[in-house]
């Protein structure tokens, strides 16, 4: 994440920081009027005049960098500051999480979605309206939770690298997409089958069971402790295993993006290892049923695996969840 905060630093929250925590009053009024006639004065520049923080900037990586403004040396809050990385990195999650949530399921109701559904007896009045209001209230309480992990991404304490030499190895850079998809799918099947254990279920997983038919926006409409515990797994890899920091940004994409795909009732993946939408209309039917996150591997193994119907796939007959398709 250090690679998405210096993006945000450098182009929005520099010149925040610097505007709410400015270094002294002096520096305030000498960055007002010198950023006025240079603004992208940079660090070498207030050095020489003597003013600004003593941060030194370090690009995020050797691929990718932006080059800071003056901004980014003339607040009580340098970007090095654990603090304001804390802050800055709940934000990011919140804010980045809801955009990339509304962009993915808007798009997933509209060309995907089967509109079909919202004449089904269990669909409830006005359920989007609900999904969205639960998901606007667990997201910022996930990032609470979130935030520090990438802020000891952030602070070097992980195994992320950046190139290929600071890796395992050029293999590694492939070998790291299936790794990660195999840990967390292991790790979410048993922590979501747990949430479904009864002392814990009707608290913290029944609210997301409540979308009996589920649209793309029931996709992050849960208690926030359950996504939360969910999440655990995507995190904690990089504290076990090396993960380059942009295949870290493409996986971070790819599980919100999987997570609408799987609750937008276009049954397309008739396969038996791909836990994909149909496989998942069954669980939030059935409850019991097909807990897995990107595969069936762990619903076999765990004697929990019920096989979707053909008929979930042809659009000419009613699909197991009871709801028909167009004809």
């Amino acid at each position: 994440m250090d690679v998405v905060l210096e993006l945000f630093d450098t182009f929005l929250l520099d010149r925040l920081y610097a505007s709410a925590f400015p270094i002294t009053p002096s520096a305030a009024v000498y960055h007002a009027f010198d950023l006025a006639q240079s603004p992208n004065r940079t660090w070498s520049g207030l050095q020489e005049a003597g003013v600004g923080s003593m941060y030194k900037y370090q690009p995020a990586s050797s691929y990718l960098s932006f080059q800071p403004s003056a901004w980014a040396h003339m607040s009580q809050w340098p970007r090095d500051n654990a603090w304001r990385q804390l802050l800055s990195l709940y934000m990011i999650t919140w804010i980045f999480g809801v955009v990339i949530y509304f962009v993915c399921a808007t798009a997933s109701y509209v060309f995907i979605f089967d509109k079909t559904t919202t004449n089904h007896p269990k669909y409830l009045k006005n359920q989007i309206s609900l999904e969205i209001k639960q998901t606007m209230v667990s997201m910022p309480m996930m990032a609470i939770f979130t935030a520090p992990f990438f802020l000891a991404e952030v602070r070097g304490y992980s195994k992320m690298y950046d190139t290929t030499a600071d890796g395992p190895g050029m293999w590694y850079n492939f070998f790291q997409f299936p790794l990660f998809l195999c840990f967390t799918d292991f790790f979410i099947y048993w922590i979501h089958r747990g949430l479904h254990h009864p002392m814990v279920y009707k608290r913290l997983h029944k609210p997301h069971h409540k979308w009996i038919m589920p649209t793309p926006f029931a996709s992050h409409a849960f208690h926030w402790l359950d996504g939360y515990a969910q999440s655990v797994p995507y995190h904690v890899f990089p504290f076990i295993f090396p993960l380059q920091k942009f295949a870290y940004v493409a996986l971070f994409m790819f599980i919100n993006i999987w997570t609408v795909l799987i609750h937008d009732g276009e049954y397309v993946a008739n396969n038996p290892i791909i836990n994909g939408a149909a496989c998942h209309s069954i669980h939030h039917e059935k409850f019991e049923w097909n807990y897995g996150q990107f595969t069936t591997l762990w619903d076999r193994v765990g004697g929990s695996y019920r096989k979707p119907p053909q008929s979930m796939f042809e659009r000419s007959t009613p699909v197991a969840v009871g709801k028909k398709k167009p004809e």
